[in-house]
């Protein structure tokens, strides 16, 4: 085996080497392009470890590259590194060494390690296009669809190739350790009958040994989860090339391994679990590596850092140290709990009122808004994509931490000129909670220059949430007394708040129903996220998202501090996007699936006439954002902007009918009135495609983007989880 030629580096808080045919020409802004997932053009993989894809800039063009980033986090990641090195150079090591080899793996192109043992490491390789994971068709296999989805794999020469990769590794002298179904890709070239190569990747637990043993060979071979009796005899000869001598003992032996394998997952699954929990309530959770730490003298009520890839804050405190710190403020949340309850009743009894009275007549379609940020590298676009999305009414949430809001003043000028209705938000963080005279300072600051362009502010933002600065109650309610004495200079301003996140309506009861100086929020406001990011039809205690409007409702009727009018003002589902999510993976989608959420969520919320404005956040962000950003300014449209634009030309103008009942509970119909006295059914299902009954045959339908789709004859017709629009013959 021939090792890669190489070169070592050093620079800054950086150290690594790379291979020298690859050198990059500016060697700073590569290092600084590949360690920032925020460059990330793709995310692959987001879990303890993060891979993402970059474009790296060669001698030889543009080449796309695979960035593993390790934490090295806690004292046994740093204890491992000292010992063994960090996971990212055990990764270099192998890869190098397969470089010369028969054996192949993704070109590796560079290790870098941060100086600080702490610190994170990553291993950079060449990205393989056109491959897929093991893991893909072996699933397709045990389902009998192996002949559907993958047409070009003939199984016999698979599994011929798959032994014989992993042999000549070890016949090399190299046991990967971890060789998964999803660390093997597969490549097949072009044409009919192409053979395909097969890629080992995710090599930092490897060893070498100059001659593995049968059981270790068969103990490496047993991770590959190949479960059918037939497919694991067929691999093995394969592995072993027709050798018949002790394949009695041979298949045995993979047979104990497997089934021990197995065993050990589940138990250490098992045996894990309470132990993991009892970490989280003593010790503060992994982060990103991207995270800042909190200031060393930082308190226990003020260890909170800006997560900058996400755009919100990041709570360092453990859950012992939150419970520590809620017992002392044990005085003040029993105030909040008495006036929650002493609330509840009057609230409980207009809730019930309000459902009695639901579709009782027409509610017209307004109050679609998003969310927006300055998008300094191509503001255009930004005023473009809005113009094109078809809303009225935008927010403008600014940071008045900020050094300078000047990019927020230009932009506010630029849709205010354009026509829209704004709304400005003034969020707090734990600096300002404890300054009062810097909040009021800033948002006078801010009173005198954006009030030009609007006069709706949203004071406070997730006050239910210590991560943005509020330990309890009373601190906030003291804040936006201060803001509304500045805000409230013109009789045409109007003030929204608590703004409580998630469906925590108790929270927002006891801040609504406390002694507020003879203050009231204009409208109640909501960052209503439907249980836990799942889908707008599903239940949280036993409320939809119907229910939760029609309760937020009855709460602002029925509230001290309330003038009675419920808003929105933030809502989305994040997608699978590493760091850039602002919630973790088990409650991330994919982006057909979040275009499905977004016109669900406006059709339930805005059809009961309960909420005056519902805004998505946000319009271009990664992670979350309707429009996908890259780094030199062009914007990607997601499915959710294409699925907005179309429901606001289809129903901007209209009035909603009212529901129209069907015998199967997972399909929704909603009927609408155009300006132009056509009637339009929305229709859709929770639960998979169904078949829907209209009032009378479709005209014409479209789907959710746009696309014109041929109607049936008859009044049946079909809805997917995608919403479809059905124009009603006169």
């Amino acid at each position: 085996m021939t090792p890669l030629e190489v070169e070592s580096f050093e620079f800054g808080e950086l150290r690594g080497e790379l291979a020298v045919e690859l050198l990059p020409g500016q060697l700073e802004s590569t290092l600084e392009r590949l360690i920032d997932p925020g460059r990330a053009g793709e995310t692959l993989h987001w879990g303890r470890n993060y891979l993402y894809a970059v474009n790296l800039e060669t001698a030889d063009g543009p080449l796309e590259v695979v960035v593993k980033q390790f934490r090295n986090q806690g004292f046994k990641a740093r204890l491992s590194r000292r010992l063994k090195g960090s996971k990212a150079t055990r990764s270099w090591r192998i890869a190098r060494l397969l470089a010369g080899s028969e054996v192949l793996t993704p070109t590796p192109v560079m290790l870098i390690e941060s100086i600080d043992i702490g610190g994170p490491s990553y291993y950079v390789c060449e990205r393989l296009s056109g491959c897929f994971e093991v893991r893909h068709f072996f699933r397709a296999l045990e389902n009998g669809r192996e002949a559907d989805e993958f047409p070009q794999v003939e199984p016999d020469a698979f599994f011929e190739g798959l032994g014989t990769a992993i042999r000549r590794l070890h016949d090399g002298g190299v046991l990967h350790r971890d060789l998964s179904v999803g660390n093997v890709l597969v490549k097949y070239g072009e044409g009919i009958g192409a053979a395909p190569d097969f890629y080992l990747v995710d090599l930092n637990r490897a060893r070498l040994h100059e001659r593995p043993s049968i059981a270790q060979r068969m103990r490496d071979l047993s991770r590959l989860r190949i479960f059918g009796r037939a497919d694991q005899e067929r691999f093995l000869r394969s592995y072993w090339n027709g050798e018949t001598s002790a394949w009695g003992y041979k298949f045995l032996l993979y047979r104990v391994f497997l089934g021990s394998f197995l065993t050990k997952n589940r138990a250490k699954a098992a045996v894990r679990k309470p132990f993991r929990e009892l970490r989280d309530v003593l010790v503060s959770r992994s982060v990103h590596a991207h995270i800042p730490a909190p200031p060393e003298d930082a308190s226990k009520r003020d260890k909170i850092v800006w997560d900058h890839l996400s755009d919100q804050p990041h709570q360092h405190a453990n859950r012992r140290e939150r419970l520590a710190i809620r017992l002392a403020d044990i005085r003040e949340h029993g105030r909040e709990l008495v006036a929650a309850a002493r609330a509840a009743p009057d609230a409980w009894d207009r809730y019930r009122e309000l459902k009695v009275d639901l579709y009782q007549s027409p509610t017209q379609w307004a109050g679609v808004g998003v969310a927006v940020r300055p998008h300094p590298k191509n503001p255009e676009g930004l005023i473009q994509a809005l113009e094109d999305l078809g809303v009225s009414h935008v927010y403008l949430r600014l940071h008045p931490w900020e050094d300078s809001l000047t990019d927020a003043a230009v932009l506010a000028h630029e849709l205010r000129a354009a026509g829209f209705d704004l709304t400005f938000g003034i969020p707090q963080n734990r600096e300002l909670v404890q300054d009062m005279a810097r909040w009021t300072a800033l948002v006078s600051e801010i009173a005198a220059r954006f009030q030009p362009y609007g006069h709706h502010y949203q004071v406070g933002q997730a006050v239910n949430r210590s991560k943005w600065g509020i330990w309890h109650y009373g601190e906030y309610l003291e804040l936006a007394a201060a803001a509304m004495e500045i805000l409230r200079v013109e009789d045409a301003v109007k003030v929204v708040g608590p703004a409580v996140i998630d469906f925590e309506f108790y929270a927002t009861l006891a801040i609504l129903n406390q002694p507020f100086g003879g203050h009231h929020f204009d409208a109640v406001s909501s960052l209503l996220y439907v249980d836990r990011r799942g889908a707008p039809e599903n239940t949280q205690l036993g409320f939809d998202t119907v229910d939760k409007v029609a309760l937020l409702k009855a709460i602002a009727e029925t509230s001290q501090n309330s003038a009675g009018a419920s808003w929105i003002t933030e809502f989305n589902w994040p997608l699978w996007e590493g760091p850039h999510s602002p919630a973790g993976r088990s409650v991330s989608v994919d982006e057909e699936t979040q275009a499905d959420y977004l016109v669900r969520f406006y059709l339930l919320a805005l059809g009961t006439g309960l909420v005056e404005r519902v805004y998505w956040w946000q319009t271009i962000a990664r992670g979350y954002g309707l429009i996908d950003p890259s780094d030199d300014g062009t914007l990607r449209r997601r499915p959710a902007f294409h699925a907005l634009a179309n429901m606001q030309r289809i129903l901007r103008g209209s009035s909603f009918v009212g529901p129209i009942a069907s015998s199967n509970p997972s399909i929704r119909l909603y009927r609408f009135q155009s300006s132009d006295d056509e009637e339009i059914v929305v229709g859709w299902s929770t639960r998979g495609p169904a078949r829907a009954g209209l009032p009378c045959p479709a005209a014409a339908t479209v789907s959710r983007d746009g696309e014109i789709l041929p109607s049936p004859l008859g009044v049946e017709v079909e809805v997917t989880s995608s919403p479809r629009y059905f124009w009603l013959r006169a």
